[in-house]
């Protein structure tokens, strides 16, 4: 046998023993990512799913919180892994934005989505004592008093800012930002009347409303969710930018083999129809998406130009979207 066959009978048994071992997927215990610490969203979510997903999969996942660099250490982490599956990134929105913000070039676009889970919703609370009973009536008076208005946000980049900034993208918002240290304290302080509304997620403010200590006036959304009134209603140019939302999902390296994805993406979906994951995610204020592969990757695209845009316009991005490839919405 010459060279030449030898290096194709070699080439072709090599091949041969990838696909076996990738239909027999998987061998061994998977490792799975968190991109944030220890009870957080996140952290909360991948630790919910896991299980469900153990179950279908036969194999047990161990799960690592890798947090840091607002999502890039696990990220890169996970990137430099070998592409055969068993190491999975359990993560959130923030490498969409790693390129804007200036903390990286490593986004989504390297990694195949197995499956994203949830996005969470989005809701504007007011100071229960405002005369507002709805978007309307709160941009009116905005309008009419610029910078007069109080809104709390989480500083550049953050859930409040990127609302605030999207809205204005559509139609005047001269409001004055009032930065926190994250949404706990800015509802603290909007229910002290130190600020006058806030763009939070609904998980964070559930309670709240409930309790009547602040008031729902709208939901980043096109549809009503549990009595709150649709943004759209009052603010249909925004319905461009939806669905948004802080998201979580599961992701493997793009150059995975296609036999380990398809048994991944069975084994999630799978988990994250579990009637169990369901009621969580919707009691800590998520819409369940369970999507995955083509339509998982046009939200990705979507949620990235939406949000890397509305930061370049707002003046806060560190490299212009264009630059990046990622296209306006």
């Amino acid at each position: 046998m010459n060279s030449f066959r030898r290096g194709m009978v070699l080439a072709s048994l090599a091949l041969a023993g990838g696909i076996a071992s990738a239909q027999a997927f998987p061998e061994r215990e998977l490792s799975g990512v968190i991109m944030w610490g220890a009870g957080g969203a996140t952290d909360v979510v991948a630790r919910a799913v896991a299980p469900m997903a153990e179950e279908a999969l036969g194999k047990k996942i161990v799960l690592q919180n890798r947090s840091g660099g607002s999502g890039a250490i696990s990220t890169n982490f996970v990137n430099q892994q070998p592409s055969d599956g068993y190491t999975l990134l359990l993560g959130a929105e923030n490498p969409q934005l790693h390129g804007v913000l200036g903390i990286g070039d490593l986004d989504y676009s390297k990694f195949y989505p197995v499956n994203i889970l949830g996005r969470g919703i989005v809701v504007i609370v007011a100071n229960k004592d405002k005369p507002w009973k709805s978007f309307k009536d709160l941009l009116a008076d905005i309008q009419a008093n610029p910078g007069k208005v109080k809104m709390g946000s989480t500083g550049p980049g953050g859930l409040p800012h990127s609302v605030g900034s999207m809205i204005g993208t559509v139609t005047k918002m001269p409001v004055t930002a009032v930065p926190f240290d994250g949404e706990g304290p800015g509802l603290t302080a909007l229910q002290g009347g130190h600020v006058d509304f806030m763009p939070v997620g609904l998980g964070a403010a559930s309670e709240h409303i409930k309790a009547g200590r602040v008031k729902a006036i709208a939901v980043l959304s096109s549809q009503p969710h549990e009595g709150i009134p649709a943004l759209t209603g009052d603010l249909p140019a925004i319905g461009k930018y939806l669905p948004w939302g802080p998201f979580y999902g599961v992701f493997v390296k793009r150059d995975v083999p296609d036999a380990v994805k398809d048994r991944l993406t069975t084994a999630f979906k799978t988990a994250a129809s579990n009637p169990k994951f369901v009621d969580l995610m919707v009691g800590r204020g998520n819409a369940v998406m369970n999507i995955s592969g083509a339509e998982a990757d046009a939200f990705l695209k979507k949620w990235q130009s939406v949000t890397a845009w509305t930061l370049q316009e707002a003046g806060v991005a560190k490299r212009s979207p264009a630059d990046l490839g990622i296209a306006r919405p």
